[in-house]
């Protein structure tokens, strides 16, 4: 027990180190909300007028298309921070320390989560404000709430893996490419139905459709089909039992 309270009282230490660090440069903090609120004007305004998204607005329909790209981007900050960590020195600091070792990885990843759920919670305000219109009850928002903590525990620990096997801060958004790339190639920003060939296959199979689907019918009042609940919550945590063991072991072996 006195182990678990430990590593619990440690991590919650760099938990409040790495949130600390995120409200003293509000520049980054301003620009992860800054630039979803943009592409959900860019989306919803100009492509919204030309496409078609069937009896649906298109603010309704992308918003959770922009809250999975908000909280991929989001990533890229905990992969910078646990690379500066890892290339700057302060792990030897820790290292000499009565810490946890874990307690490092988990502070960035319990900041991180905290970060995008602020981030998230005022993407969704200003939704409302450019006519999201969300039919939720109080169940279905924690329905909601929970798929996306799980999807950003999942994305986060993956953001922390990139983090530890990139050589410089600079590195990690090309190893991390990927992630911020797979939101515009889901049923985020356009239905599945209005492509063709091989890349309506990848969309609607690929594992952030099932996340925006399920959290896109939730917020909406729709059924949710296709399995996509299921899908969304087996996607999340596959994710996050690969990435943390492969983010655990690559630490340790880095710690020597």
């Amino acid at each position: 027990m006195g182990l678990k309270l430990r590593v619990f009282s440690d991590s919650w230490v760099m938990f409040m180190r790495n949130l600390k660090t995120t409200f003293r440069n509000p520049d980054a903090f301003g620009a992860a909300i800054i630039v979803p609120a943009f592409l959900m004007w860019l989306f919803g305004s100009v492509f919204g007028a030309i496409m078609d998204f069937g009896e649906m607005n298109a603010i309704n329909f992308i918003v959770p298309g922009i809250i999975m790209q908000t909280v991929s981007n989001g990533v890229s900050s905990t992969a910078v921070g646990v690379n500066n960590d890892m290339s700057k020195g302060i792990i030897d600091r820790f290292r000499s320390m009565p810490i946890a070792k874990s307690a490092v990885l988990t502070g960035h990843v319990m900041a991180s989560v905290v970060r995008n759920l602020i981030t998230t919670v005022i993407i969704i305000g200003v939704a409302v404000a450019m006519g999201f219109r969300p039919q939720a009850g109080f169940l279905d928002w924690l329905l909601i709430t929970a798929v996306l903590i799980l999807f950003m525990l999942a994305i986060t620990w993956i953001g922390v893996v990139g983090g530890l096997i990139a050589k410089t801060p600079e590195s990690t958004t090309s190893i991390l490419f990927l992630l911020f790339l797979l939101p515009f190639l889901s049923t985020g920003f356009v239905p599945a139905e209005a492509l063709t060939g091989g890349l309506r296959w990848f969309v609607a199979n690929q594992p952030m459709t099932p996340i925006i689907e399920t959290l896109r019918a939730l917020m909406l009042g729709f059924p949710i089909e296709n399995n996509f609940l299921v899908l969304a919550l087996a996607w999340s945590v596959g994710f996050i039992v690969v990435a943390f063991t492969l983010a655990v072991q690559i630490y340790k072996r880095k710690l020597g």
